[in-house]
């Protein structure tokens, strides 16, 4: 896994945010607020993540989005120590791939087997609302190799099938009913007797709008 501060000021708060599938810090690089300290995690190939990173820190809000969100909940219930003052899952859940609570199985497959240069960009594009944003995604895509991105996907097959469900609880869930990766209703099916607070917007999985939600109503005072 790679860590990367893309702001590192100090600050004793710190936004911990895990990416998706196939990301860089590329697309996320202006998402942000002044307020405190971000990091990005992504590159699930490994899960190993360095928690002497974030050890000074006395705040951290915790934001994953799609397939992060499953890899943040692994890791987070073994630093149980760590001060998360809060956690949102972005159009994501514990079961990423699950016919009824995730990605189904065959869907998953068909895409691990069949990754190439053409069949990635027709998954960013189903990843985006619009032409418009797709058009806006593919100015700020991911820098990195298409075999990379397999090898990843077969991790994360791998991880998942191996390891138990996690038990890490989030406290608040952004469903975007526009998304066509983790389809709503199985995001529905995986939190709802597991998170108190669901939000439902009309974005799709990936909306530049969707990361500044968590933010609008935190780290105005810390």
């Amino acid at each position: 896994m790679i860590q990367k501060f893309l702001i590192k000021n100090s600050h004793p708060h710190l936004i911990l945010f895990f990416a998706g599938w196939g990301m860089d810090e590329t697309p996320f690089q202006q998402i942000h607020s002044n307020d405190c300290d971000w990091m990005i995690c992504y590159d699930y190939r490994s899960l190993d993540f360095d928690d002497t990173l974030i050890q000074k820190y006395s705040h951290i809000t915790l934001i994953a989005w799609s397939m992060g969100v499953w890899v943040a909940s692994q890791i987070m219930q073994k630093f149980s120590y760590l001060p998360i003052v809060y956690s949102i899952a972005l159009n994501g859940t514990l079961y990423p791939i699950d016919d009824t609570r995730g990605i189904a199985y065959s869907i998953f497959d068909g895409t691990l087997q069949g990754l190439n240069e053409q069949t990635l960009l027709k998954f960013q594009r189903r990843m985006c609302g619009s032409a418009v944003e797709y058009k806006e995604f593919l100015s700020v895509v991911p820098q990195r190799p298409v075999e990379e991105l397999k090898d990843e996907l077969t991790a994360i097959q791998c991880s998942y099938l191996a390891l138990p469900p996690s038990s890490f609880i989030w406290q608040k869930v952004i469903i975007g009913k526009n998304d066509r990766i983790f389809l709503p209703e199985n995001q529905w099916q995986a939190w709802k007797d597991k998170v108190d607070m669901i939000e439902e917007t009309d974005g799709a999985h990936y909306q530049k709008e969707l990361f500044y939600l968590p933010l609008k109503h935190l780290f105005s005072t810390d």
